[in-house]
């Protein structure tokens, strides 16, 4: 998928990187929009690969000094959605970041990423809008501040050079008279694209609106504001007739269009739906009743320990049979020189002839081939093969102790080599078979390592949680009761 794969060592090497063959190369820190664009091959013309995930400094929130909050390039959605500093100063940003993809994606999946992506569709920006957010850009003629209202000049392009990377998120935080939150409308519950969203922050003075800021996505060719309906609210109160009329006024200021996933009129009618659903939710103090106090986040407790990317290894790397990917599977070295080029999923089964993590659909919608990278569970089809470089992987073939070793590369030319009958099988491995929570059995190693993360995080999660940790699994044999089923056992088991 791409001829060089950098790995550099410092945010200055990485722009002299980037100024060398500028309109060739791509920055990658979670690589799922990039590794969806190549495996489409919407992408063309990409021939260097610079991964800055092992970069220092790039992957904290911080709240500084004058109530701004930062963050860096390296901040995936799930480190928004698990900080409460954020969700107690910003939770706008908070309920997009938890409605984007699943644990999966959201544990690679930056915010800076989805920034730049610049779909007027992506959950992200709506929220950050609203809280005035600026992105900081840099490259070797040196940085500039852009307002994010004036990054974006129409779907998926933005005032970013080729030579520019994207250092700094900011915005301030929400002030103690402030209330803010996100609402999403998509085709399903989890991994849905957005048909509309909305993001709302209102600055409140007893019972009166002194003002507020409603944004607006995938409804125009960049995110945008309802202006009228904004005004409409200023010095009045949460009145339901007031909270109808601004969700009228939001809805005239929307300009979508038809497409396969709805029409312009439904969409400009679920415009006041969501934006009078806010305001309602704002004014009755249940704007976050959406989002789980303790969400699920497929880290575990491996995950939570685990260094940041960025402070494991800052050596700068080119990947090639100079440079093999040096990595652990199931707690065994592997040393792969070739399959530089893949995706991990595809280096795990060709390579390491590791052949229970499945390939269901390579675009990070089904789950079938989750994996653990550095104890946090992801799709394995959205991760580039040289992240697994210094890294600790597991697969479904790790879940049993001891864990499933093959005599060769290929499960095809030779038996394994360990007796079954001596192994012990992970708790939800025993309780899928023990209620049959299988039908054709394709889906099911990628359920088994969301629900063995779920059950490491969280050792007796309620109901919800299990719905929370397997929405990015799709079985499309059975109606998941079994499955469900077989995790409230494995969860007693192992208790």
């Amino acid at each position: 998928m791409w001829n060089e794969y950098y790995k550099p060592a410092s945010l200055d090497e990485t722009l002299h990187l980037l100024a060398d063959k500028p309109a060739r190369t791509r920055l990658i820190a979670g690589a799922t929009d990039l590794m969806l664009e190549l495996e489409r091959g919407v992408r063309k013309g990409i021939e260097r690969i610079i991964d800055i995930t092992c970069l220092p400094g790039l992957d904290q929130i911080i709240l500084d000094q004058d109530d701004v909050f930062h963050l860096g390039p390296l901040v995936t959605h799930n480190a928004v959605v698990g900080s409460a500093l954020l969700r107690s100063r910003a939770f706008p940003l908070v309920a997009a970041a938890w409605q984007v993809g699943a644990s999966q994606i959201r544990n690679r999946g930056t915010v800076a990423g989805n920034l730049i992506t610049a779909s007027p569709a992506n959950d992200t920006i709506t929220p950050l809008m609203a809280l005035g957010a600026w992105v900081v850009l840099a490259s070797l003629k040196g940085t500039r501040r852009v307002p994010l209202q004036d990054f974006y000049i129409g779907v998926r392009k933005t005032v970013m050079q080729p030579d520019e990377m994207l250092v700094d998120i900011a915005f301030p935080a929400l002030g103690s008279s402030q209330l803010g939150t996100f609402l999403k409308l998509g085709l399903r519950r989890a991994q849905a694209i957005s048909l509309v969203n909305t993001a709302v922050i209102l600055d409140l003075e007893s019972h009166l609106v002194k003002s507020a800021v409603i944004t607006l996505g995938a409804v125009a060719p960049t995110i945008i504001h309802a202006a009228e309906a904004e005004s409409s609210l200023a010095g009045k109160e949460l009145t339901d007739e007031n909270i109808s009329h601004a969700g009228e006024l939001a809805a005239a200021s929307a300009r979508p269009i038809d497409d396969i996933r709805g029409s312009a009129a439904y969409r400009q009618a679920m415009v006041k739906v969501l934006v009078s659903r806010a305001l309602r939710s704002l004014r009755d103090g249940q704007e976050q009743s959406e989002v789980p106090l303790d969400p699920v986040l497929l880290w575990g407790e491996a995950g939570k320990q685990a260094l940041p990317s960025s402070t494991r290894d800052q050596s700068s790397t080119v990947y090639g049979p100079d440079h093999p990917i040096h990595t652990t599977i199931n707690g065994r070295a592997y040393t792969f020189t070739s399959g530089f080029e893949k995706s991990l999923l595809r280096l795990l089964r060709e390579d390491a002839g590791l052949v229970g993590s499945k390939e269901g659909c390579a675009e990070g919608e089904c789950g079938a081939c989750t994996v653990f990278l550095d104890g946090k569970a992801v799709m394995a089809c959205l991760v580039p093969a040289p992240r697994a470089d210094g890294a600790e992987i597991v697969t479904v073939e790790g879940l049993s102790s001891p864990p499933v070793v093959y005599a060769s590369p290929s499960l095809m030319e030779s038996a394994p080599t360990d007796s079954t009958a001596s192994r012990q099988l992970h708790p939800v491995q025993a309780a899928f078979i023990a209620d049959g929570a299988v039908q054709c059995g394709y889906c099911t190693p990628g359920f088994l390592m969301s629900a063995a993360k779920l059950l490491e995080e969280r050792p007796r999660p309620t109901r919800d949680e299990i719905v929370q940790a397997i929405s990015g699994n799709l079985c499309r044999c059975t109606g998941y009761y079994k499955i469900v089923q077989a995790i409230e056992d494995a969860s007693v088991a192992s208790g």
